[in-house]
């Protein structure tokens, strides 16, 4: 039962999931957009103490993609797609905290103290990592399955990768070092489970054989940033 699950799946939902997880981590404009509409939201939400609009920011949030295809990368032996996938997420990870910080320079006062939100990304701990491994769990598994992959939004809130790398921003904006620290901890804590349990799942479902066809979709989106830069 447990193996069917893994491995009762056909090539067509393979290639659709391969196909889509690389466009949706292609280092574009639209992608680049997310980021900045999601950490704007997540930075407010974090100063307001507001967590219905932290939800919001973790829905629209792209950075799972990048995460899921380093993953992907990495168990196909694609050096190009791990370079790739890292290189986006290392961008993400440096617009997100530079973008928080000066959102909390402009519209926070000194010495303000900090929010319930804010603390509670602070404390890195096991259990973080836990919910990171199970969300990289299912965010993988639910990729694949057309009937499943609706409930990707939820599994987005879960993991919540955003918010720590936005209190990342407002240490960095304050000069708290050990705000810093503690949140880039549980943001590392998270992401590593997540690519973790990922990995698990994309070796379980025998990614590996469709090598060929990521490297072709690597090239044309590739090909389709060129032209958009160009024009």
């Amino acid at each position: 039962m447990m193996k069917k699950l893994f491995t009762n799946i056909n090539n067509k939902d393979k290639s659709r999931a391969l196909e889509g997880l690389i466009e949706h981590s292609t280092p574009s404009s639209d992608f680049f957009l997310l980021v900045v509409l999601s950490v704007l939201m997540a930075t407010f939400g974090l100063l307001t103490d507001d967590t219905a609009v932290l939800i919001g920011s973790m829905l629209i949030a792209p950075l799972l993609y990048p995460i899921l295809s380093l993953s992907m990368g990495i168990i196909m032996s694609d050096f190009s797609l791990v370079g790739r996938s890292f290189n986006t997420l290392l961008k993400t990870m440096i617009l997100t905290v530079g973008t928080a910080a000066i959102i909390t320079l402009f519209f926070t006062p000194n010495g303000a103290e900090y929010t319930h939100e804010i603390l509670a990304r602070t404390r890195p701990s096991l259990i973080v990592a836990a919910i990171g491994a199970v969300a990289g769990f299912a965010a993988s598994f639910a990729m694949v399955k057309p009937k499943l992959s609706e409930t990707l939004p939820g599994v987005a809130i879960s993991v919540a990768l955003i918010p720590p790398l936005a209190v990342v921003g407002i240490g960095l904006a304050r000069l708290d070092v050990a705000t810093v620290f503690s949140a880039l901890s549980l943001f590392g804590a998270n992401a590593l489970g997540a690519i973790f349990t990922s990995m698990v799942v994309f070796s379980l479902m025998n990614f590996y054989v469709k090598r060929g066809l990521a490297q072709k979709v690597v090239h044309d989106e590739d090909a389709k940033l060129k032209e958009e830069d160009g024009a």
